[in-house]
């Protein structure tokens, strides 16, 4: 039996959804001669860590009681007495992180996951990297930090994985990564990558106010807390910068432009969020309502759009055909064209559902297994 231990980074929706899939796919990674052993799981402010990492991990029983509390809105440090683990925080968590790395990184291998939504893992995920460890990323921020951090992440490549920060399971990064191996030179990427935004542009087109929409993607669960987080374009421009650096180009965050769907008075620092939904948004309906006509009075609909080429990666709203792939789309789905030598009049197309923990999840248990090789 093939043994994988990883460490949890972030106990999220992705995070805990994770920690249930690998428990539901116990029965199947055992035909697979695979185990998954987890050997420790952090939040913002604590590590627990199993007294015998290099044997077993933590029960089945003890991470779903983990994902029970971590829903309740508990910190790990209330779990300590559960089962046999010891608690990390502060400094010590960040350190012991890396003695299991370098214990059990050029030995039997170890997986750091990092589900978290934090800038602070980059350091921590370098050097676990440094010490013989693989990656997998959910997170989409150590991937678009400076690109001095970016090349020294993934100078490992064999030992990283990031399928879910693109698309969450779709397999955007995969597929990409397999058209540049071949030597077909990729010279254009269009795709819708934001689910929520997905879903606001289909309603528009329905004729439904931008504000009454953004308020039920809201209630529904579609958006972040302060649905800015999401119009502001920022994700999308994440996601747009990964897959540019993917294809050899030294660009930053700064070198995008993003159109955000809110003007900057409107941003989190003028602006509380519940003024935002309240008082913010109703101002902003006139003007996407005259842009959704202007694109259906030429046969267009509208769509929230990031658009890869000639050395330029932009993000923003955009007019596109009702026939075409991305002027098809309808709710959440995610869509991304690639063009190259070989797909120069019929781009590779990936389509499917782009968004939710669910999904995110799986691609990053896919992730896990595929690096299998690696493991003793």
């Amino acid at each position: 039996m093939k043994s994988i231990p990883i460490i949890l980074l972030g106990c999220g929706g992705v995070g805990r959804q994770l920690l249930h899939h690998i428990i539901s796919c116990r029965s199947l990674h055992s035909k697979q001669g695979i185990v998954i052993r987890v050997v420790g799981v952090s939040d913002s402010s604590s590590l627990l860590v199993s007294d015998d990492i290099m044997l077993s991990g933590m029960r089945d029983e003890f991470l779903a009681e983990i994902c029970r509390a971590k829903s309740a809105g508990s910190p790990l440090k209330s779990l300590l007495n559960h089962d046999h683990c010891q608690l990390y925080t502060g400094q010590d968590a960040l350190e012991h992180i890396v003695s299991i790395a370098s214990s059990l990184g050029r030995s039997t291998g170890l997986a750091v996951v990092d589900c978290s939504a934090s800038a602070e893992t980059i350091g921590l995920l370098e050097q676990v990297s440094s010490l013989g460890c693989c990656v997998v990323l959910a997170n989409k921020k150590p991937l678009t930090c400076g690109i001095d951090d970016f090349e020294k992440l993934v100078s490992h490549f064999r030992r990283i994985r990031f399928e879910s920060t693109v698309g969450a399971g779709l397999p955007v990064i995969a597929s990409l990564t397999r058209v540049i191996s071949s030597g077909d030179p990729i010279f254009r990427i269009v795709g819708t990558l934001s689910g929520t935004l997905g879903y606001v542009m289909s309603e528009l087109e329905e004729g439904k106010a931008f504000s009454e929409i953004v308020r039920a993607a809201k209630s529904l669960g579609y958006t972040e807390p302060d649905p800015r987080d999401d119009l502001s374009g920022m994700d999308v421009a994440r996601k747009g910068l990964i897959l540019s650096r993917l294809l050899g180009w030294r660009i930053n965050l700064s070198d995008i432009k993003i159109e955000s769907l809110y003007p900057s008075e409107f941003g989190p620092n003028s602006m509380s969020t519940e003024d935002f939904l309240s008082k913010g948004l109703s101002q902003l309906d006139v003007k996407l309502k005259e842009r959704v006509a202007t694109a259906s009075s030429k046969g267009n609909v509208l769509r929230y759009v990031c658009v890869i080429e000639d050395s330029r990666c932009n993000v923003g709203l955009r007019e596109l055909p009702k026939d075409s792939a991305l002027g098809r789309l309808r709710g959440g789905d995610n869509v991304v064209e690639i063009y190259s030598r070989c797909y120069k009049n019929s781009p590779l197309v990936i389509q499917g559902a782009g968004a939710g923990n669910d999904t995110t999840a799986a691609g990053v248990l896919a992730d896990i297994i595929d690096l299998q090789d690696l493991f003793a």
